[in-house]
């Protein structure tokens, strides 16, 4: 099992940066995908960006590539989200998520076995 608690959100200006952090226990962590997603309000949970096990691939919402990086460091246990260049409409709850697949880089919400609580990111105009 795995436990997985985002951390990082926060207010900034349109423009500007934010790095999420999802910090995960278990020691099973390398063997999950790990996800993020975001959840704007009135709107469905929306797929951002998954990296796999390894590390070494990753997955991006094509709206969002080129602004949003993942990445993971097994040895701490812990997954980030390096949003750059917000707009107002990135404004949403993040969700961090764990997913045992390993065939193909999970992107749905059914996919993934474990949430984190999310934590909200605010883009002002």
């Amino acid at each position: 099992q795995v436990h997985v608690v985002e951390s990082g959100g926060g207010l900034v200006q349109a423009g500007g940066s934010l790095r999420l952090s999802c910090a995960a226990s278990g020691r099973t962590f390398g063997s999950y995908a790990l996800g993020w997603f975001r959840q704007a309000p009135g709107k469905e949970r929306e797929f951002v960006v998954v990296i796999r096990q390894g590390g070494s691939v990753t997955y991006g919402a094509d709206s969002l590539k080129g602004r949003f990086t993942i990445s993971r460091d097994n040895a701490k246990n812990t997954v980030y989200l390096q949003m750059n260049s917000l707009k107002p409409e990135d404004t949403a709850v993040y969700y961090c998520a764990a997913s045992r697949i390993e065939v193909v880089p999970p992107t749905l919400v059914y996919e993934y076995d474990y949430w984190g609580q999310g934590t909200q990111v605010t883009v002002s105009s």
